[in-house]
């Protein structure tokens, strides 16, 4: 029953949604080398405690910075960021207990040849997948066109997760997207679709939106910060 979601559940989830992106956009200035993993992610739950009808956090922030990039679930540590950096940020907050998912990746600097290789991988991938989301589509199938941009471009290997997950009342619910699910999506759940690369030593990239399945494609609840390469050190920010 709590796969599919009823109108008021779905604009319970936007709420939810539009407090993680109000907290991204209050965090983009403290994204600036010499600024630690922890000390933004204890800011951004800062800003979150502030907003109205905040429950919790969804899960842990993660802040990944540099090789710290390569793990997907990586906590928060003491490491500076420097310039040259991705940073993936992965952040969500409840609200009537339920909650919201989302997850960009920003640069501190010019990218360098590899990272725009793998960043554009992971957009086109990230990209491909909401445009083809929709009701009566198998969840495998989902993750399959995800997968297949990734490996087209050489990163196959490193995409080590699936490509998203259900939300609602928790932050990972069914359905699974993935190789196997045989799942098929219907009007009305709440998925995340996040594909993303992982090289060890080197760092990594994921791109996440929360997305409303509908009968002709999906909705994204999650849009609000640009998913372009961004390079913060070089933004006009206050």
């Amino acid at each position: 029953m709590a796969i599919i979601k009823t109108p008021e559940e779905i604009n319970i989830l936007k709420r939810a949604a539009e407090v993680a992106q109000a907290v991204f956009a209050h965090a983009l200035p403290l994204i600036r080398a010499g600024a630690t993993e922890r000390f933004i992610a204890g800011k951004m739950e800062e800003y979150a405690r502030e907003a109205p009808g905040f429950g919790g956090l969804s899960f842990p922030p993660i802040i990944a910075s540099g090789q710290n990039g390569a793990q997907p679930h990586a906590v928060p540590s003491g490491r500076a960021l420097a310039s040259g950096d991705f940073v993936t940020i992965d952040f969500g907050v409840t609200i009537e207990g339920y909650a919201s998912d989302m997850t960009r990746t920003f640069l501190l600097g010019k990218a360098t040849e590899k990272q725009a290789l793998i960043y554009d991988a992971v957009l086109k991938a990230q990209l491909a997948g909401i445009a083809a989301a929709h009701a009566g589509l198998r969840c495998a199938a989902l993750d399959r066109v995800c997968r297949s941009i990734i490996e087209d471009a050489g990163f196959g290997e490193y995409f080590v997760h699936t490509t998203g997950h259900g939300i609602g009342t928790e932050v990972h619910e069914d359905p699974r997207i993935g190789k196997e699910s045989e799942t098929m999506l219907e009007a009305g759940m709440a998925v995340t679709i996040e594909p993303g690369i992982y090289i060890e030593s080197w760092g990594g990239v994921r791109i996440e939106d929360t997305v409303i399945i509908t009968e002709t494609g999906c909705e994204i609840i999650t849009a609000k910060i640009s998913k372009g390469l961004i390079a913060l050190d070089q933004a006009a920010l206050p």
